[in-house]
């Protein structure tokens, strides 16, 4: 049940990602379910760990969010050995942590709280007193502003984030949808609220009859299963570039059923991936939106083997636009350790 918890979290969060958090409430509607995950493990109310990240990040705007995952200015210290990031804050410079997924930011902030013993009476409060936590952290030196307290008590109370104090990580998507309705008309959020309803039963197979030996019968309920399973397992992730959203393919699987799952046609999975064919294959990477027209880093190597689709994919451009700025032939495929130019255009010579 864990597991398939972490795949609705996971998926949910996504969600939202091509927003790119231009409100507060794009934040609150894409990191609720993490924080409620975090309240369940570590006792830390929803509400504060959901305002804090708010004002860390500006509703998700800062350059550490952006740039590192980094939901709650959390400086490298000694023990930190991930990767890291120069941020100008107290000092100029700082050395701040480096995150693969904000999940990470998450957890990392709700072990900041339990593990260090300036915040160890906080833990005695209830989880639904977010008042309390709110002064709590505060007196604890959580913060150097008067005012914090009050700045995280308006944020939960104007966005009314207690309200997930008061679910938990299997209702949570209902309290989502309870507080912005609007979703409802969503089709990819209503998709993964069935989704989310679904998780906790069993397949069901169905098998047409057959008049066969019962080892050829068995194999086809063994596949049938196995795609099924294949596409349970299935993340929506959010690209550093834009935060797109896609998906990474964790076995061959056609693409009509990865339209079924998300509810999106073959056509527009085929023109956004300017894929060729149906047949997906074990770790390709499948957008499910429009990709950027350029990417996030200036520069990129070619690998031994790489072609211009695959560096399209793992940057998240649109092959004609990396075809275009590389003044290359549509069709032509890079040299290993050619340098591909993602962002401007390469110069003439």
């Amino acid at each position: 049940m864990k597991n398939l918890f972490l795949v609705f979290v996971l998926v949910f969060a996504a969600k939202f990602s091509a927003q790119s958090w231009k409100t507060d409430e794009q934040y609150i509607q894409r990191f609720a379910a993490y924080a409620v995950e975090e309240m369940e493990k570590y006792k830390i109310p929803a509400s504060i760990t959901l305002a804090q990240g708010l004002l860390e990040t500006g509703g998700g705007q800062s350059r550490l969010a952006q740039q590192g995952n980094n939901h709650f200015g959390i400086k490298c210290k000694e023990d930190w050995t991930g990767k890291t990031m120069k941020h100008t804050d107290d000092a100029p410079n700082e050395c701040f942590r480096v995150y693969d997924d904000p999940r990470q930011s998450y957890e990392d902030h709700s072990k900041f709280l339990a593990y260090r013993k300036y915040y160890v009476n906080l833990f005695k409060l209830d989880v639904k007193d977010y008042r309390g936590w709110a002064h709590g952290l505060k007196k604890a030196g959580y913060a150097t502003n008067p005012r914090y307290a009050y700045i995280l008590i308006d944020k939960i109370e104007k966005n009314k984030l207690y309200e997930f104090d008061r679910t938990n990580s299997k209702e949570v998507l209902y309290t989502v949808l309870k507080m912005y309705p609007g979703l409802e008309k969503d089709r990819i959020f209503m998709a993964q609220l069935d989704q989310s309803k679904a998780s906790s039963k069993p397949v069901t197979v169905k098998v047409p009859y057959e008049q066969t030996s019962y080892a050829t019968q068995q194999k086809k309920v063994e596949k049938i299963v196995s795609n099924a399973e294949t596409l349970n397992t299935i993340l929506i992730k959010s690209h550093p570039n834009g935060g797109k959203k896609f998906v990474i393919i964790p076995d061959d699987v056609d693409l009509q059923a990865i339209s079924k799952k998300y509810g999106i046609s073959e056509s527009r999975l085929m023109k956004w991936n300017e894929l060729d064919g149906s047949q997906l294959h074990k770790n390709d990477i499948l957008f499910l939106e429009a990709k950027s027209s350029s990417g996030n880093t200036a520069k990129y190597k070619a690998q031994v083997g790489e072609s211009m689709h695959d560096i399209a994919q793992k940057f998240g451009v649109k092959l004609s636009k990396l075809y275009s700025k590389n003044r290359m032939s549509y069709g032509q495929q890079p040299s290993a350790g050619q340098i591909i130019y993602l962002k401007s255009k390469k110069p003439r010579r």
